[in-house]
């Protein structure tokens, strides 16, 4: 007799068997994470030990949570942006793993922190995050479970800011393992996974040629980069807007054209966000933009559009015109924003590619497992992935590839680690 699902709240338990199909075809493009997965029922690295996890509930999260799961962890997960769960796979994870999942495509603000109150219900001892929703919450509102948490790790850039500003400040009160910063992470997942999947979430919401267009990118992070990339490599003329002078030279030298925002409104068509900050397209930009101009945010809020002042100038005239567009009408022009300003890959695609959150994943698999084994001696900062866990990703992944290294020789072995050896 099958065991009764765990407590959840998810949109439709029907959905599960679409979800496990889903969640399977992920796998295959998932080698490392499964090696992880096979070890750890083996070795149960994580037994006992519960996990809280507000991440974006999509077939590679159900992945990463299977193999926390065979671990020994006792996990329970919630959405980290509205428009980003997939019910089926929300479904297939309680009802076919038996995780406590909460998360619903679509809810509202107070259905997310109900849900991110529940997950903290369950007093975890380590905290997954994607964005750091889980550690404000427990910083703001629920500082009697602080003394709980052995650690946490946080999974995108923003989050990360969000941290390390708490760290400066005196006010994180355990520590965390910034799982964005593993080179295996961001190399990667920003810059290919974040740099297909935004492209991909565009051209699905509006089916525009991209070919010829005059694109924007604000902000030349990893993302950054990826984006302008892929946005050339389909034949768009890319601007890079910067505030930073050595990302700026570096986008010059990358061959885009660098200019301000004010300068970037009335020239660009298409306009996207990955600063991981506020208003980065403001009121006098708006204004400022050609008809039919479309804005896309690739970063993790919905803050980096300032859509507040974009509404007070329609003043009630928007209306959605396409499935994930919405069109706003200011002085007889249109101007179009892609999934509510949210993360739009997500908001407006799947996310990024299963092969490249394998290496993401198992990043946070592995230091679900280091702090377990280290939680004791750790302090209340900011750590970045230990390099040898970000080493053994990497050769696992090239493993999985059937992709084979050079070896040095005794001799350069030695030439690169004596001082008396060069010229």
């Amino acid at each position: 007799m099958k065991a009764a699902p765990p407590a959840h709240d998810v949109t439709d338990l029907g959905l599960s068997s679409e979800g496990v199909r889903r969640i399977a075809w992920a796998e295959r493009e998932m080698p490392v994470l499964r090696l992880i997965r096979e070890r750890f029922v083996a070795e149960r690295p994580l037994a006992g030990l519960r996990i809280g996890a507000c991440l974006h509930v999509t077939t590679e999260t159900a992945n990463l949570v299977r193999t926390l799961q065979a671990g020994g962890a006792d996990v329970v997960l919630c959405g980290s942006n509205p428009l980003s769960t997939q019910d089926d796979v929300a479904a297939a994870l309680v009802a076919e793993h038996g995780i406590a999942v909460f998360a619903r495509h679509g809810e509202d603000r107070d259905t997310y922190y109900r849900h991110i109150d529940a997950v903290l219900d369950h007093h975890p001892a380590i905290t997954m995050d994607d964005g750091a929703d889980l550690v404000s919450r427990l910083h703001t509102e629920r500082v009697g479970q602080l003394a709980e948490i052995w650690a946490g790790t946080e999974e995108t850039t923003t989050g990360v800011i969000r941290l390390r500003a708490m760290a400066a400040d005196g006010a994180l009160r355990f520590p965390i393992v910034a799982v964005n910063e593993a080179q295996t992470k961001h190399l990667f997942d920003n810059r290919y996974g974040t740099g297909q999947s935004t492209v991909d979430a565009i051209m699905r919401a509006t089916n525009i040629l991209l070919a010829g267009r005059r694109v924007v990118v604000a902000g030349y992070g990893w993302v950054g980069r990826g984006v302008a990339s892929r946005f050339r490599g389909l034949g768009s003329h890319v601007a890079v807007v910067e505030v930073d002078p050595i990302r700026a030279l570096e986008a010059l030298m990358d061959g885009f054209a660098v200019m301000p925002a004010a300068e970037a409104a009335p020239w660009g068509e298409l306009f996207v966000t990955a600063t991981g900050n506020v208003n980065v397209f403001r009121g006098e930009h708006f204004a400022a933009m050609r008809d039919g101009a479309i804005l896309a945010n690739a970063g993790h809020f919905d803050v980096e559009l300032d859509l507040r002042a974009l509404r007070e100038l329609a003043g009630g005239r928007e209306r959605e015109v396409r499935a994930n567009v919405r069109e706003f009408e200011i002085d007889g022009k249109r101007l179009e924003v892609i999934a509510e300003g949210r993360l739009v890959n997500l908001g407006a695609a799947e996310g990024h590619p299963a092969a490249v959150m394998d290496m993401s994943f198992a990043d946070q698999a592995l230091a679900a497992e280091w702090v377990a084994r280290n939680h004791a001696s750790l302090e209340r900062r900011v750590y970045t992935v230990p390099e040898e866990i970000d080493r053994q990703v990497a050769r696992l992944k090239l493993e999985a590839l059937g992709v084979r290294l050079e070896a040095m020789t005794e001799e350069q072995a030695r030439y690169v680690t004596s001082w008396r050896e060069g010229t």
